[in-house]
């Protein structure tokens, strides 16, 4: 039978030479299908879209200083032409020219806190118990759940989903378990396990802020069963009843610099490096969460988002995570759960994937969970109509904000590149000059339903060919940043292109917007990208959609409530279009998350 052994006593620093360097970045696995290379697009291709993007975000006359910039970037022999060729030499010689970058770029250089800006959550159905017999009985359950999966990859046995006849890359999935970011002074590493080496045979378990490390492996390699591994957790409970440790874990949440600095420090002892090591080279992370103040029932999904996403503060479970390990798993004793995952090593398609199986798994049947859903307007209104559903809330999503500021908006629309070989994201800018008709249009006193209707299905068919321009890597952002760490790669000046006011404006995304498509009735939440924005993510499904939209306390300009309630009032007026009437809503208002910086 497996074994526990306790980790972390209160790290002290000791004089003892020795530290986890952050390893650089290493290339993902090969995959395991044949998959097509992703391309770089053509230059002058992207440089029109960037400049058609920019006609709703900016004046004419600032339009028409960046066109004569851009036109000045792509002339021929020029330094357009010049960076266009070190990508072109670039993705001749790598697997893929841009993960690597994007990742070093986007997360493992970054240095705001993993809590909120990085990092997202998913909040799963609450489960029918509310005492730690239940807590530890479920988990169980979902620790034997993720090794069957985890089972499934290792035999290659698990089902591949095909969208849009392309599979997805298995390696996302392999990354998953025992991977790690490590902090560092300037920039974070990634420790995955190395190729051949067979996989770690333990799990970090977290109570009371004191990390466990639990065998979930007999001798002969085969799983714990549950009954295994619902006694280990009750010794773990045993072990931990005290209430008086400090709340290690939240260092993890910190800024990196301040994360990466004392992390060297602690480093120096050796109880603390190996005690580190054990939790970074675990399979995943288990959080068996207190309760928490109850909240009415309008603020109830707001606040177990912010559980999960951030765990409530150092007086709270904040204490209760690692932010820096891939996966880890939030079991609360009052029957709240969910998932908390970096996304250095991991995107949102993969994430769900695994907590569909884990859910299967447990047979769970409470579906009510989400922040605020929308009901009676799902997938199935709009395939009805022969409109694709993540375009249709794309483009509401961008009336609600226009109505709510008066304004367009920056937009980021993430999607998975997940049909090229090591594809991670790239992201869909919205179908602007086509929605500011239709909002002006639905603004308009007595404005007739057949013209907005045609606007409409204009505005939602352009969203949809500029997401299957960029599923077919044809994007502008990703080339774009491309385009400009080949440029500070050479150590020369920055092209003009990258200088000007209106590439600022137009990568300050105001809008962070993702479908993350579930079988399961739940939830992911993440944080804005800017300080002035928004985060939503939506998942639809065949009768309603939920949302999770939110925004910073510091910010007076942006308020998720307010935005969730226009949102609503912007469903309904789509679905009355379309000939529905609107079956009534959750109204918790899609609230802020509480308690976030």
């Amino acid at each position: 039978m497996g074994r526990w052994r306790f980790l972390l006593q209160p790290w002290g620093c000791g004089r003892a030479p020795g530290s986890l360097a952050p390893r650089p970045p290493a290339r993902g696995l090969a995959s395991s299908f044949p998959l097509p290379r992703q391309p770089v697009p053509p230059l002058a291709q992207t440089l029109e879209r960037y400049l058609r993007s920019l006609e709703v975000l900016v004046t004419p006359e600032e339009l028409e200083e960046t066109r004569q910039l851009v036109q000045e970037f792509g002339a021929p022999g020029g330094e357009g032409e010049r960076l266009q060729a070190q990508l072109e030499r670039r993705a001749a010689r790598m697997e893929n020219w841009l993960s690597d970058w994007w990742v070093q770029s986007a997360y493992l250089e970054s240095r705001l806190p993993l809590t909120v800006h990085s990092s997202p959550a998913v909040v799963l159905p609450k489960q029918d118990y509310s005492d730690w017999r239940g807590q530890l009985r479920f988990a169980a359950k979902l620790i034997a759940g993720v090794l069957d999966f985890k089972a499934k990859i290792d035999q290659q046995a698990l089902l591949v989903e095909y969208r849009g006849g392309h599979p997805q890359c298995m390696a996302q999935y392999s990354r998953l378990f025992a991977s790690c970011r490590l902090p560092g002074p300037k920039h974070d590493g990634l420790l995955l396990p190395p190729p051949g080496r067979r996989a770690p045979t333990f799990i970090t378990v977290v109570r009371n802020f004191q990390f466990f490390q639990l065998d979930v492996y007999n001798s002969d390699g085969t799983p714990l069963t549950v009954d295994q591994l619902h006694l280990q957790l009750q010794r773990v409970r045993g072990l931990s009843w005290k209430t008086d440790k400090e709340p290690l874990g939240v260092l993890t949440g910190d800024h990196r610099h301040t994360w990466g600095q004392a992390y060297s420090t602690l480093m120096r002892d050796r109880l603390n490096r190996e005690s580190a090591r054990c939790i970074q080279r675990s399979l995943f992370t288990v959080c068996l969460d207190a309760p928490v103040l109850k909240v009415s029932d309008e603020r109830y999904p707001s606040r177990v988002a912010a559980q999960m996403l951030h765990g409530g503060g150092s007086y709270s479970n904040s204490g209760n995570r690692w932010f820096d390990k891939t996966l880890q798993f939030i079991v609360g004793e009052d029957g709240v759960c969910g998932v908390l995952y970096e996304q250095a090593m991991a995107d949102g398609a993969p994430i769900a994937t695994i907590i569909d199986h884990v859910l299967d798994y447990c047979l769970i049947t409470d579906l009510d969970i989400s922040c605020f859903t929308y009901r009676g307007f799902g997938q199935g209104l709009p395939k009805r109509w022969g409109l694709r559903p993540d375009s249709l809330f794309q483009v509401a999503l961008q009336l609600a904000y226009y109505r709510t500021h008066g304004s367009l908006c920056a937009t980021s629309e993430v999607v998975s590149l997940r049909r090229f070989h090591q594809g991670r994201t790239d992201a869909v800018r919205p179908a602007a000059p086509p929605v500011l008709r239709l909002a002006r249009a639905m603004d308009t006193p007595h404005s007739q339903d057949e013209e907005t209707l045609s606007l409409l299905q204009a505005a939602v068919e352009s969203q949809s060919a500029r997401t299957e321009q960029v599923l077919a890597g044809q994007g502008i952002d990703r080339h774009l940043l491309g385009l400009k760490l080949a440029a500070i790669g050479d150590g020369q000046r920055l092209p003009g292109i990258f200088m000007d006011t209106a590439y600022a404006i137009a990568t300050h995304c105001r809008l962070l917007t993702g479908q993350v498509a579930s079988r399961s009735d739940c939830l992911m939440v993440y944080g804005p990208q800017v300080p002035d924005g928004y985060g939503v993510c939506y998942n639809p499904l065949d009768a309603h959609v939920n949302f999770a939209i939110t925004a910073f306390n510091c910010c007076r300009e942006t308020h998720a409530r307010r935005l969730a309630r226009t949102l609503h009032r912007v469903l309904d007026q789509l679905a009355r279009l379309l000939g529905e009437s609107p079956e009534g809503v959750d109204r918790d208002g899609g609230g802020d998350v509480e308690g976030q910086p």
